[in-house]
């Protein structure tokens, strides 16, 4: 690790190499525990949940997959192109299912990359406090993992393979021994990917079971966004040029990708041909469809993913004037930039926690904010 480049500026994200386990048993260590996170480690019992008890979630509830859309055809902007309107309605249900397929089954296996960082934290995190906090989302990630496995195995009977792209960024992720990489791609990209993912499928999908899996989830996510939000606000207004410009360039480059991922057709070659499609016709088709002015009219929608990604960098800090020009593409930075730190989905993460309050203590509570 002493080839690395660790930005550490302050103690509470203060780190020791992987493999120096005799770091953790300093005795003066024991007694260096930040408070940052006693708040969020603390608020844990409130949103508790557990994906195998049907008292939170019951993944036994039906759903006729044959004849209804799992989400909202809206979801789907390939319906609209000329090259699907030859299939038949019930084809047309069933590739919208497909992609839901898809979607799902990237979403398990970004959960699968957040547990695995997580723990990766435990290992080089040295402040007792912040270890704590990385073990406490460990263990959300992993009833993340139970809960969407079990809603794809109930659906679809297993997952889709895991794409290139997602598979080498969060393969890069968990295994960079670099902090900010950690901690800015997944706690603040990827978590706020999965709060714009779970409030777009909370509003539209079809399917009663995912709604409720996707509000539990959001309970959980809301917390770990706020853990690289505490990072950001710690770190960010004390870096030099060079570590700022270090930063933001892996925020760019990680945003990209996962843009990459979410809307590029290459990556679900093999579902179009599936149904006879080729993936390089839909992608013309895709590129003819989508203007620059439809696509800025959309990114207004306030659950769009990507504009939710592009908030939360902004309003961490990790956007300034040399990189704004990038992501003014796709969004109205000045638009953003007047709206207030609240995040999409807190709205409906704080709703779960009160749902989660009346089953974990057996009587109404109070709500407490999930991102305060």
């Amino acid at each position: 690790m002493s080839n690395v480049k660790q930005i550490t500026k302050d103690e509470a994200y203060d780190t020791v190499p992987p493999g120096n386990f005799g770091a953790m048993m300093e005795v003066d260590r024991y007694n260096r525990r930040t408070t940052a996170f006693d708040k969020i480690i603390s608020a844990t019992h409130d949103h508790f949940w557990d994906p195998i008890d049907p008292r939170y979630i019951d993944f036994d509830e039906p759903f006729d997959l044959e004849h209804e859309m799992v989400v909202s055809p809206e979801m789907v902007p390939e319906l609209k192109l000329p090259c699907f309107q030859a299939l038949s309605e019930k084809a047309k249900v069933r590739f919208a299912n497909e992609t839901a397929r898809w979607f799902m089954s990237s979403i398990l296996h970004g959960e699968q990359g957040a547990l695995n960082l997580s723990a990766s934290l435990c290992h080089i995190l040295r402040d007792p406090g912040a270890q704590e906090y990385a073990a406490n989302q460990a263990r959300e990630e992993a009833r993340h993992v139970t809960a969407f496995a079990n809603y794809v195995k109930a659906r679809w009977g297993k997952p889709l393979p895991v794409g290139a792209t997602l598979s080498d960024l969060l393969s890069e992720m968990v295994h960079a021994q670099e902090v900010y990489k950690k901690i800015v791609g997944m706690q603040l990209l990827v978590e706020g990917l999965a709060m714009g993912v779970f409030a777009t499928l909370y509003n539209n999908s079809r399917d009663p079971l995912l709604v409720k899996l996707c509000q539990l989830a959001m309970t959980d996510e809301a917390f770990h966004h706020k853990f690289g939000k505490i990072w950001a606000d710690r770190t960010i207004p004390k870096l030099d040029q060079e570590e700022r410009d270090l930063i933001e360039d892996w925020a760019a480059s990680c945003f990209q990708t996962l843009l990459f991922n979410l809307v590029n057709p290459e990556q679900k070659k093999a579902l179009y041909a599936d149904f006879g499609l080729d993936w390089q016709v839909v992608q013309a088709e895709m590129l003819e469809a989508a203007t620059d002015e439809a696509l800025r009219e959309d990114m207004k929608d306030a659950t769009n993913v990507f504009r939710v990604l592009v908030k939360t960098l902004l309003k961490a800090g990790i956007i300034t004037e040399r990189t704004k020009p990038f992501y003014a593409i796709y969004v109205d930075m000045e638009e953003l930039n007047d709206e207030d730190d609240r995040m999409v989905g807190d709205d409906i993460a704080e709703q779960g926690i009160s749902f989660l309050k009346t089953v974990n203590f057996g009587k109404k509570a109070g709500v407490q904010a999930a991102a305060e």
